[in-house]
């Protein structure tokens, strides 16, 4: 089977695609032939041994992938040949074929294609976690999504509305806020070009927001911070723009506010239970068409690379998608 291989840390050009023998299911596993492949943000890091998790070489990028069971293992009996899946495997998603715990594949509903279900597995993911698990989100409250243009930032505008949230979306162009319009945002904010914390307080009429989703970090995380209400949450998803902020705690005291960190991938093995019923809402969502992910590009499996260096370069809105 083809496979796309990391076999020492560095930029996506590095990447290669070889054959790799076929995988065996073992006790408890399965085998899956992959349909669709979700890349991330985190892909881009991984490679470069600038992630949290260091996956032994040589191994695939693409951890969220959608499929169909080809073989199972011994002591198997949740899922069968044929069923239609999807699963979370941090990595060896980008090849033909790739091998999961049988007991952590989420069935696709009927209406569901591939390509969208391996659009949702990380950011709807990580923002059901974040809304549902540690934000306690209720209807009625202002949401800011920072880096709204992106996989996460689409996910979190799409479930803030679906949870009766008003969202403000937050991006560096007119050409993403205009996505993020489409997406459904109420409200939209060039952080470049405009003041980020006295904007969100105009917007709330002085009040300031309930909850912001910072997917970026750097130099925008203090001005939101800033920019919270009382007993506001700033959800802390990542730093994609680079530096890991310091803010200063008077700012917690004075606001009576929370910066409360969002581990999803850890989650998974604190609360798995929490995170299945995540995705089955998800998927139920999908199916009913209330919420439907924006892929921004197919890539074949050779291209993987490229799809990296798009994702990097910060030139995606909504989902890389390979197809094997």
């Amino acid at each position: 089977m083809k496979a796309v291989l990391c076999r020492e840390f560095g930029p996506p050009s590095s990447l290669t695609v070889e054959d790799l023998p076929e995988p065996v299911a073992g006790p408890g596993e399965a085998v899956i032939r992959v349909r669709a492949v979700g890349l991330n943000f985190y892909d881009t890091l991984v490679i470069k041994d600038r992630y949290q998790y260091k996956p032994p070489m040589p191994f695939s990028p693409g951890g969220e992938i959608a499929g169909e069971v080809e073989s199972v293992g011994a002591g198997v009996t949740g899922v069968k040949p044929g069923d239609r899946v999807i699963a979370y495997t941090k990595w060896n998603g980008a090849r033909e074929r790739t091998v999961a715990p049988a007991a952590e594949l989420i069935p696709i509903p009927e209406g569901v294609g591939y390509p969208e279900a391996a659009a949702v597995t990380v950011t709807y993911g990580t923002t059901m976690h974040a809304f549902r698990g540690r934000a306690d989100l209720v209807p009625g409250e202002t949401v800011a999504v920072l880096g709204a243009s992106g996989g996460v930032g689409q996910a979190a505008i799409e479930i803030a509305r679906l949870m009766g949230a008003r969202v403000i979306a937050c991006a560096s162009s007119e050409e993403k806020l205009a996505f993020c319009r489409e997406m459904g945002a109420h409200e939209t904010i060039d952080y470049e070009r405009e003041d980020l914390k006295v904007r969100l307080r105009e917007l709330t009429g002085g009040r300031g927001v309930d909850v912001v989703y910072d997917a970026v970090g750097d130099r925008f995380t203090e001005p939101a911070v800033r920019a919270l209400a009382w007993r506001g949450r700033l959800l802390v998803i990542g730093f994609a723009a680079g530096e890991i902020p310091r803010i200063p705690l008077n700012l917690l005291l004075l606001k009576g506010c929370d910066l409360r960190g969002v581990f999803w991938g850890e989650s998974l093995r604190h609360e798995p239970e929490a995170h299945a019923q995540n995705m089955a809402q998800v998927l139920a969502w999908m199916a009913e068409g209330r919420l439907r992910p924006h892929i921004h590009a197919f890539y074949p499996l050779e291209e993987t690379g490229r799809a990296l260096e798009d994702i990097a370069g910060r030139r995606v809105k909504g989902k890389a998608i390979v197809v094997p």
